[in-house]
């Protein structure tokens, strides 16, 4: 039997998201499709999906307003749903991961359940609820699967490892070499931005997304200064959409070699035209962020994945422009 999809009169989408819609001409049949596949509860087929994740990426706002984008990790089960409603998460953050900060009942949390090997994901997005030291729930307010373009299939080993462990850790505030050859190096990242707005309604929250290319497709512009080309999509334009109303955003690189992290934090901004945009094939749009503040920790991140089997999705995308 198909599960029934979203149960509200007002859309799953916000003001933002749906003004994009609207400005690619995809606003009515973009309503449609979310109404049939966005929920707000896990299917069955989903439960089973965050059960076996080793990993899943999540998005949180701090006290300043500033997203963040991290990683939890255990064993397959750490993600549990004791009911279709709910996300058991029982893991702590990494060492220094800023999600130790900006974790809290009734905070807004975005996740995304994404097996890299398989190229599955799920987006669940909601509050959090009876946060303890060990684990949290989060309650689900919005749910649906993602397509697979765009992510390089990687298998993984996963290590031990006490997320209380210290490890080197360094704030930045500019991109020196060493951030800078990691992301240079990049072919996948994580980004988390935010509309929490009561108008909104179940619309409102926190959203944490994939995006991927071809390594160097993460221009270094400066040393605060990040250009990225966006690719055609599902079109709901969940981050650009929480962009129009919000530029804060959060980024996530990794390291999937030696289990480095990149925690980034600032301002983003879309080019929507202008000839830049024809220096990246394939590229529908661009995605400029500019760094507020950001945190790197060394090998904090217990699993290590093979090299990256390339989405077939990027057969289409060419080469970048040269980094500065």
């Amino acid at each position: 039997m198909t599960s029934p999809g979203w149960s509200q009169a007002a859309s799953p989408f916000h003001a933002g998201e749906l003004a994009i819609q609207a400005k690619v001409g995809a606003q009515e049949r973009i309503d449609r499709q979310g109404r049939r596949i966005i929920r707000e509860y896990l299917t069955e087929q989903h439960r089973q999906f965050f059960a076996q994740l080793p990993y899943v990426t999540v998005g949180t706002v701090d006290g300043d307003g500033r997203p963040w984008a991290s990683i939890l990790v255990g064993p397959p089960g750490f993600l549990s749903t004791p009911d279709e409603q709910t996300l058991h998460v029982n893991a702590q953050p990494l060492f220094g991961d800023p999600l130790a900060h900006t974790l809290g009942n009734g905070v807004d949390i975005g996740c995304l359940g994404i097996e890299l090997h398989t190229r599955r994901r799920n987006r669940l997005n909601g509050i959090v609820r009876n946060h303890q030291s060990h684990g949290f729930d989060v309650e689900v307010g919005q749910s649906f699967g993602n397509c697979p373009q765009y992510i390089q299939a990687r298998m993984f080993e996963s290590l031990e490892f006490d997320p209380m462990t210290s490890k080197p850790t360094q704030t930045i505030a500019a991109f020196s070499a060493i951030e800078q050859a990691m992301i240079t190096a990049a072919d996948t990242f994580f980004i988390t931005t935010a509309y929490q707005a009561a108008s909104a309604g179940m619309a409102s929250g926190v959203d944490v997304s994939h995006r991927g290319g071809n390594p160097g497709f993460v221009r270094i512009d400066d040393d605060r200064t990040l250009t990225i080309p966006d690719f055609s999509g599902n079109f709901h334009f969940n981050t650009f959409g929480n962009l129009a109303l919000n530029p804060r955003s959060g980024i996530l690189f990794i390291d999937f070699t030696q289990g480095h992290l990149l925690y980034l934090t600032g301002t983003a901004e879309v080019i929507w035209e202008g000839d830049e945009i024809t220096d990246y094939a394939g590229a529908e749009r661009l995605l400029r962020f500019h760094l507020e503040t950001g945190i790197r920790v060394e090998g904090s991140l217990p699993i290590r994945w093979s090299p990256p089997e390339f989405s077939p999705f990027l057969e289409k995308t060419g080469n970048w422009p040269s980094q500065s």
